[in-house]
């Protein structure tokens, strides 16, 4: 009996299709080696150098494809190729931090002889097997692994913190892997971007869609991004608040609660319209949308489809009657946003005055500052307007006698200066530069206010840069 039992396991096991790497693709896969010069939103005259590696895929017209947070604040770049032991030298050609997707190019294009590029599949199907390929930490050669399409849906992206579809998959996804391609039968179905942190086995790729968008719109040689509607809606699953807005069972729609006086929106849409299509596709109660059949994501998959400029028709209910509405999307995230998005490639503005360090406020520095700072995070909510377009802080005090007294002060909201209210930093600093008063005055909106001898800021000024390393006391 037990060799019986033995035989039928062995039997079993071997019954295995073993999964094997396909040459072609394997040619085509590359490693990236990155060193970045990342700044410090804390210290804003401060940076580390890193060194870090990714992966990528080679695609058509010479070019790499890989993921933005790869190459993100690069100062120098090189690749090599599966089976090569040279490595060249690379340079960002088009980059979105937005989708997490970067496309490189070589000063040595001899790299690419003999290489077939890869090409582009469609979205992948629930339970379709693919096999992502990269230079994972653990070793130098090429890794292959195999998975499933296990969810189709919109996440958050870890790299710019905004939201867009996603596929996740349960193939083994490491730090290394990030920029290499998910493959089904022999073509690209997405980039692998992200695993989710304390869980086993579930990852994260850029689909196809989000990929051909991208390309599409560098192909007149710019970036423009993706487009963003600048409204906040809320689910109406409640019946009672059904009611309310006069939906009848067979309407569906979310309602629109606020609206960026940014957006191109701002002047067709109202708050307490229903929004009910976009572009002929319902939006449920929930606020998905179906988008292959019997698939549900987020209603914005349709806003996503669309290149900065094209036209989008909204189908609204308002007081009880329909209208149709057509809109050009003209914006990205942070047109809409007092606070932007999560920043790359920049170095951070500043300006020290008198020991006082003054910046925008950053979503970079929110994300990496664990404090509850509420007062900040509520900026970070709200639109942009024609008279705000920027939130600027009291970042910290550099102590000196200029300043004695107000060296506790950190991540302060600057509200006014001399009195005056300022639309964004460019003009607080403008502001500053045009005082000639003896005391300029910096206060917040509770009123509470900060004094600067401007004549003992200006006397100072070159001893504190020295005392704190600092090079410069502007950086705008």
């Amino acid at each position: 009996m037990f060799k019986v039992l033995v035989q039928i396991l062995l039997i079993t096991f071997l019954s295995i299709p073993a999964f094997s790497a396909d040459p072609k693709v394997e040619a085509s896969i590359v490693k990236i080696y990155t060193v970045s010069k990342v700044p410090s939103y804390t210290t804003p005259w401060n940076s580390t150098i890193r060194r870090s590696h990714g992966s990528g895929s080679i695609i058509s017209g010479n070019r790499i494809l890989t993921n933005a947070h790869v190459v993100a604040n690069q100062t120098f770049l090189e690749v090599k190729r599966h089976g090569d032991t040279k490595k060249y030298e690379a340079e960002v050609e088009f980059v979105s931090h937005q989708a997490d997707l970067a496309l490189l190019k070589l000063k040595d294009e001899s790299f690419f002889d003999g290489v077939i590029p890869l090409e582009f599949a469609g979205l992948p199907k629930f339970e379709e097997d693919v096999a992502v390929y990269g230079f994972p930490v653990g070793g130098d050669s090429l890794s292959v692994s195999r998975g499933i399409v296990s969810r189709i849906e919109h996440k958050r992206y870890a790299h710019s913190r905004e939201i867009y579809l996603s596929i996740q998959v349960d193939a083994a996804i490491n730090p290394g892997s990030s920029g290499g391609p998910a493959i089904s039968n022999g073509k690209i179905v997405g980039v692998v971007m992200q695993q989710l942190s304390r869980s086993q086995s579930i990852g994260y790729i850029v689909p196809v869609e989000i990929v051909q968008h991208f390309l599409d719109d560098v192909k007149d040689g710019e970036y423009n991004g993706f487009s963003h509607l600048g409204i906040t809606t809320q689910t109406m699953e409640n019946d009672s608040l059904r009611d309310v807005y006069g939906m009848d069972e067979n309407t569906t729609g979310v309602l629109v609660i606020d609206i960026s006086q940014k957006s191109n929106v701002y002047e067709k849409l109202n708050v307490h319209d229903i929004l009910l299509c976009i572009d002929g596709h319902n939006i449920n109660n929930d606020g998905t949308v179906e988008y292959v059949k019997n698939k549900f994501t987020a209603y914005k998959y349709y806003i996503d489809q669309k290149q900065i400029g094209e036209k989008v028709r909204l189908e609204i209910l308002r007081q009880g009657k329909r209208h149709k509405i057509d809109v050009v999307l003209n914006n990205i995230a942070d047109d809409n946003l007092l606070v932007d998005t999560i920043a790359h490639d920049k170095r951070p503005r500043y300006l020290v005055y008198g020991g006082y360090v003054f910046s925008p406020l950053t979503r970079n520095l929110l994300v990496n500052n664990r404090s509850t700072l509420l007062r900040l995070r509520e900026a970070a909510t709200k639109w942009a307007t024609d008279e705000k377009e920027e939130a600027v802080i009291l970042l910290k005090v550099l102590a000196s006698e200029a300043n004695r007294g107000d060296h506790n002060y950190s991540l302060w909201m600057v509200d006014k200066v001399d009195g005056k209210e300022f639309k964004n930093f460019a003009e607080f600093i403008q502001i500053i530069r045009d005082f000639t008063g003896k005391y300029l005055i910096i206060e917040n909106r509770d009123g509470v206010k900060i004094a600067i001898d401007r004549d003992k800021a200006r006397e100072l000024e070159q001893e504190i840069l020295n005392r704190y390393d600092i090079k410069n006391t502007l950086r705008w």
